[in-house]
């Protein structure tokens, strides 16, 4: 079978949460069955050392920043991230020495599913598995983790890495991991391991008790990444997603903690175009301005609402904006009633479903956003049609593209078609 079939295979065969929900074909909670799994394929993970990274938001960031600068200090560097906008292969990459993002190759993907394919696992499980064995097979000499929800249960926390790294809390997938950021934090420190240091962002009254218990508990030294500073010569980042300063300071800190100090800040300022990271904050036009971005829960989009509003307001005279067009849709299990109430009310916005059975209706979205200037259309790729369309009658606008990774990826995809 060739790559794409491949793929589609792997899709319909080992349900994934993005197109399952969470159902017990997807999430799949406990550890056994894949550390059973990873016998079975030589136990690869025991072969490199690792970073493994939690978090709500800004994982992403922090791993593809990690992996830069370890490959830019001479280690050829397994990247393991999730979701991916186009291509399956976006999951699982080496940076070679001193820059160089190379995707796991089409045979392989292929030839691990026709010898290690196994009936009964989730779709993570065999990504991971896919991850660990490549990474091994290729000697890589250390790999970024990200885990894919939560950590304590998470597919990936069968490795023992150099430092257990937890980027931000916020309320995402409560109906599984807490209706609190207290509940939230114990989820996400389910990654510390005995001896192993651990690196959280900084102190809360909410989350610091949760995590100098469970430090305390497995018997592992705890670090506050506020604590540390960013060196000096770390230029503007191309990773332009809101809270990067603080992402920034905990690469940094990671870095110091394991004894290898942010020595090429060239390198983690060039991440994103380095490793390919593509749709967080990510301007996909110049005129007009189109920005796209994956975060999803209320945390991230309060931050990138807020980005916009600063975009809105810059060489304007008083009291004027530029007028904001925000292309949205969401998936049927998200807190959209929370998330209405950060959403700018001048604002124009157009609702879309983007194709998977998870995304919520149209209609239902509606209903919930009727409060605002609304339109409707039935495909994303209308959408973004829509909404290039109605920039041409407005002087400078914004547009922003986001709610769902599926979202950005249709639009992406639409974008770089026409």
């Amino acid at each position: 079978m060739d790559y794409r079939s491949v793929v589609e295979r792997l899709f319909e065969r080992h349900r994934s949460v993005q197109t399952a929900g969470f159902s017990s074909e997807a999430y799949k909670p406990g550890l056994e069955q894949m550390f059973d799994y990873a016998a079975a394929l030589g136990n690869p993970q025991r072969n490199f050392r690792s970073i493994h990274v939690a978090g709500t938001n800004g994982k992403g960031s922090v791993c593809s920043m990690l992996a830069t600068a370890l490959a830019a200090s001479g280690f050829r560097t397994g990247l393991y991230t999730s979701p991916h906008i186009l291509d399956f292969r976006e999951r699982i990459k080496i940076i070679l020495p001193p820059g160089e993002a190379v995707m796991i190759t089409e045979e392989a993907v292929c030839d691990f599913m026709e010898h290690y394919d196994r009936d009964g696992l989730s779709f993570f499980e065999v990504t991971t598995g896919m991850a660990f064995k490549w990474f091994a097979d290729s000697g890589v000499d250390i790999a970024v983790i990200e885990t894919g929800l939560g950590g304590r249960l998470d597919s990936t926390n069968i490795i023992t890495p150099e430092i257990s790294v937890i980027t931000s809390i916020g309320l995402d997938h409560c109906a599984l991991l807490g209706n609190t950021r207290a509940e939230i934090a114990a989820e996400k420190a389910g990654i510390f391991k005995p001896g192993v240091p651990a690196l959280v962002w900084g102190r809360d009254p909410e989350t610091q008790p949760v995590f100098e218990r469970a430090a305390a508990t497995v018997g592992c030294p705890l670090y506050y990444a506020e604590d540390f500073q960013i060196p000096d010569g770390i230029g503007p980042l191309d990773l332009q997603g809101p809270c990067q300063e603080v992402n920034l300071r905990t690469v940094c800190a990671a870095l110091a903690v394991i004894g290898l100090p942010a020595t090429a800040p060239e390198a983690i300022a060039q991440a994103g175009a380095i490793t390919g990271f593509r749709g967080r904050w990510e301007v996909l036009r110049r005129n007009p301005l189109v920005i796209c971005d994956i975060g999803h829960n209320p945390q991230a989009l309060a931050a990138s609402f807020s980005r916009l509003e600063a975009l809105r307001i810059h060489n304007m005279p008083p009291a004027a904006r530029r007028p904001l067009i925000v292309v949205y849709g969401a998936m049927a299990d998200k807190d959209v009633d929370g998330i209405v109430t950060l959403m700018p009310e001048d604002a124009e916005y157009i609702l879309v479903r983007p194709d998977t059975p998870r995304a919520m209706g149209t209609g239902e979205l509606a209903l919930k956003l009727k409060a605002y200037n609304i339109s409707v259309q039935p495909t994303v790729a209308d959408g973004v049609r829509a909404t290039l369309e109605r920039a041409e009658q407005l002087h400078d606008a914004i547009i922003y593209i986001g709610g769902s990774t599926y979202v950005v990826s249709e639009a992406i995809s639409y974008l770089e078609s026409v």
